[in-house]
C-alpha cells in the first residue's frame, strides 16, 4: 500500500501576506500564528491545519473568471447563512464578481489580493 499522504498546509502567493492573513483570520476565527512576519504569515487551528500567505514580488492577481492571470487555487467555505456571510466578508474586503455561476448553490467572491473562492451552504 502507497504511503498516505496528510494535507498539512496551503500556502498563497500575494503581496502583503499579514494583511491577506488578517482578511482570513477576521473570515474564519483562525489564529494568526506566532513566526507570521511580512515576508511570511500563517493561520492555523491547532493541528488541523495551516493557510499560509507568501510575499511575492510582482504579484499579478488572479483575473476570474479571464483566464489571462489563471486563478491558480481555489478554496471553498461552507458556512451556515450565505447571506450574512456575504455581508461580512464584502466588509472585510472582499469583492463579490458579477459573473456567478452557482446560482443558489454557491456564491463566488475574491479576496483582497484576488483569489477567487467559493462559499456554499453547509
Amino acid at each position: 500500500m502507497p504511503a498516505q499522504m496528510k494535507l498539512t498546509a496551503i500556502t498563497l502567493d500575494c503581496p502583503d501576506p499579514l494583511a491577506l492573513a488578517a482578511f482570513y483570520q477576521q473570515a474564519t476565527g483562525l489564529e494568526l500564528h506566532e513566526k507570521s512576519t511580512s515576508d511570511f504569515a500563517g493561520l492555523t487551528r491547532g493541528d488541523e491545519y495551516f493557510i499560509g500567505f507568501q510575499r511575492v514580488d510582482h504579484y499579478q492577481a488572479p483575473r476570474w473568471p479571464d483566464q489571462t492571470v489563471p486563478q491558480q487555487v481555489h478554496l471553498d467555505f461552507a458556512v451556515d447563512d450565505l447571506d450574512e456571510a456575504e455581508d461580512l466578508l464584502l466588509e472585510l474586503g472582499a469583492v463579490k464578481p458579477k459573473y456567478q455561476p452557482g446560482g443558489d448553490r454557491w456564491r463566488v467572491f475574491t479576496d483582497p489580493a484576488g483569489h477567487p473562492f467559493c462559499l456554499t451552504r453547509g
